[in-house]
């Protein structure tokens, strides 16, 4: 029989006034409230939703421990499997994994199982009991490059198994795309993101930054001369991608990635940090996934009047619906069916338009949504001091071009199999940095991926069968 209960909403913050601040925008479940919404789940036999999880999180086994109250056996049972529990109840689309797939979705809403997950993750940092390290250490040392969500992950799951492992970031602060990509309104850096990594740490795993793979040290060098048996790269794909439209080059002009590295990492939207940031009195941004609604949502808090520019209609907004509601809570304009053709710039070569045409939907493209259609004389502008270009990124050139051996796609992509294997022995891949810029599970599912061939490939070297 089908649950009845309704599902328990997330209380927020006021739309008028978190617009003007960057405090996290969801409150998240007190207790009584996650344990309600735990009632919900209908503990299914064949669950869909660890099939749908990237990492396989054994969900009606955690949810089951949280309606119990017993929390501690609710986070160890995420810990298996995720050790970002906090970090993904955040960011992760749940809608099209997890609880994409709830059967109470069919009817109704599915379980709330992303704002339990964030619940579990949460308690753990304040109340949980620590994590320990792998009581055997087992041969083998293993280097990761970078530390986003797949460095992190495949990290985790290595250290788990007792393997020495050492992460190597190139900025001075850990967390890849969790610390410079997502703001601090969606995902609080110290309060969870730096407390989940110490996590990591605990564990086990060393972690080394301002190291740049590629320049400082190189993958040949950490296998041939720093003794590590294998190397897996994370180091995701920072890499902007432009429109090459005239004006580009214009002052105001900037990449969601340079924008919301300033405003995230460099503390930009603090007045106690010097770093330069301008937003003028309108933001035009171009582009309509996550990364979009990022940067125009922390322009708005910055001040600017905000436009979203986007050449399909709402329905291929790729972003997620819960930021697109948020956006629109928050007083962004949304201007659907535009596509840029030119920026514009006044005689001090400062940006002052966006010159763009009015689009409509033709057939679908080969990855099934419709392709825009440019409609002839319908150009028109939208004043606007700063373009953001949120087109997405590709992965930088850097390691590939100084490894041996390490064949990249035409998108510059490093070519891994299923398993995160590359074309060089002992060198392993997951991530932005195989797949162009994705999500942080995927990446965390690709990490965890990788960590299993990594045991493999250094326990046939020892002559063992690796852990179960």
């Amino acid at each position: 029989m089908a649950n009845k209960i309704p599902r328990v909403a997330m209380r927020e913050q006021d739309p008028a006034i978190r617009a003007t601040n960057f405090e996290e925008v969801c409150y998240g479940y007190n207790q009584e409230e996650a344990m309600l919404e735990a009632t919900r789940c209908l503990q299914c036999k064949n669950p869909r939703c660890v099939a749908a999880c990237p990492v396989n999180i054994s969900i009606p086994e955690f949810i089951a421990a949280l309606r119990d109250g017993d929390l501690q056996r609710a986070a160890d049972t995420i810990a298996r499997d995720s050790s970002l529990p906090s970090v993904c109840g955040r960011v992760c689309p749940q809608e099209t994994q997890c609880e994409g797939s709830c059967i109470l979705g069919i009817k109704g809403e599915p379980v709330a199982i992303g704002k339990l997950e964030r619940f579990v993750g949460d308690w753990k940092l304040e109340h949980g009991a620590s994590v320990q390290p792998a009581a055997e250490r087992r041969a083998g040392r293993v280097a990761v490059v970078g530390s986003g969500p797949a460095g992190l992950a495949c990290a985790s799951d290595l250290a788990k198994k007792g393997y020495e492992v050492k992460i190597f970031e190139a900025l001075h602060k850990v967390g890849g795309v969790l610390v410079y990509g997502i703001p601090e309104f969606r995902l609080p850096k110290q309060r969870i993101v730096a407390r989940e990594i110490a996590q990591v740490e605990q564990l086990g795993v060393e972690i080394e930054t301002d190291v740049i793979v590629g320049r400082t040290l190189t993958v040949d060098s950490l296998l041939d001369e720093e003794g590590y048996d294998a190397v897996f790269i994370g180091s995701g794909a920072g890499l902007p991608r432009f429109m090459g439209i005239p004006g580009e080059n214009l002052n105001g002009v900037v990449s969601a990635n340079e924008f919301l590295t300033r405003a995230n990492l460099m503390h930009a939207y603090d007045a106690d940090y010097d770093t330069p940031i301008y937003v003028g009195r309108r933001v035009a941004v171009v582009g309509g996934g996550n990364v979009a609604m990022d940067s125009i949502r922390t322009a708005r808090r910055l001040g600017a009047e905000s436009t979203i520019v986007y050449r399909r209609s709402e329905k291929e907004l790729p972003a997620r619906a819960e930021e697109v509601h948020h956006a629109r809570e928050e007083g962004i304009e949304f201007r659907m069916l535009t596509n840029p053709v030119e920026v514009l710039g006044d005689e001090r070569g400062w940006v002052r338009a966006l010159r763009c045409v009015e689009m409509e939907l033709g057939e679908p493209d080969e990855s099934g949504r419709r392709s825009p259609v440019a409609k002839p004389g319908s150009e028109f502008e939208i004043p606007c001091d700063v373009v953001i270009m949120a087109l997405g990124t590709s992965p930088n050139p850097l390691i590939a071009s100084t490894t041996a051996g390490l064949e990249t796609s035409r998108r510059g992509c490093i070519t891994a199999d299923a398993d995160g294997a590359t074309t060089r022995e002992g060198v392993f891949a997951g991530g932005d940095a195989v797949t162009g810029a994705a999500t942080v599970i995927l990446a965390m599912g690709a990490g965890r991926t990788a960590a299993r061939a990594i045991e493999a490939y250094l326990e046939s070297r020892n002559g063992k069968t690796p852990l179960k």
